[in-house]
């Protein structure tokens, strides 16, 4: 059985995993997390990447409102879970690494922005027929590249 803290780390990892999903921080947290689980085993690191791959197609196709809000609560539940028996295999030692590392995950997760940002700045312009007629900035991430 873990201790208390232990499962409010895992569960905040687990949310992290549901939050990044869609952000710029996606790939460095899928990484992160695959890593934690290959636990140096390609093989492994592999199948976990191909889940985390999964969670986030997931979490796309959900329906917005209460769906998308059920499909959440599942996969933070779901990979809560897989971060708990994770942890309860480790030594203390491995555990504490381990933690240290989920930590920097959850971190980067809550400073995450979302991929594919579009920012539009049309101020003093003019709109006729869906067109736009002056001058302005616009600004696209497009983040699935990286």
């Amino acid at each position: 059985m873990l201790a208390e803290g232990l499962i409010a780390v895992a569960a905040a990892g687990g949310g992290a995993i549901v939050q990044a999903a869609g952000t710029d921080a996606w790939n460095g947290i899928r990484n992160g997390i695959a890593k934690l689980f290959g636990r140096g085993e390609s093989t492994r690191e592999q199948v976990e990447l191909e889940r985390l791959d999964q969670t986030r197609a997931v979490l796309e196709a959900a329906e917005e409102g209460e769906e998308a809000q059920r499909v959440q609560i599942a996969q933070v539940a779901r990979w809560q879970t897989r971060l708990e028996t994770l942890l309860e295999e480790l030594s203390e030692e491995e555990q504490r690494l381990v933690l240290s590392e989920l930590e920097y995950l959850v971190a980067q997760a809550e400073t995450a922005q979302p991929a594919g940002t579009v920012h539009n700045d049309f101020s003093r312009a003019t709109f006729t027929n869906s067109q736009v007629l002056g001058s302005g900035t616009m600004t696209v991430t497009n983040n699935y590249d990286k």
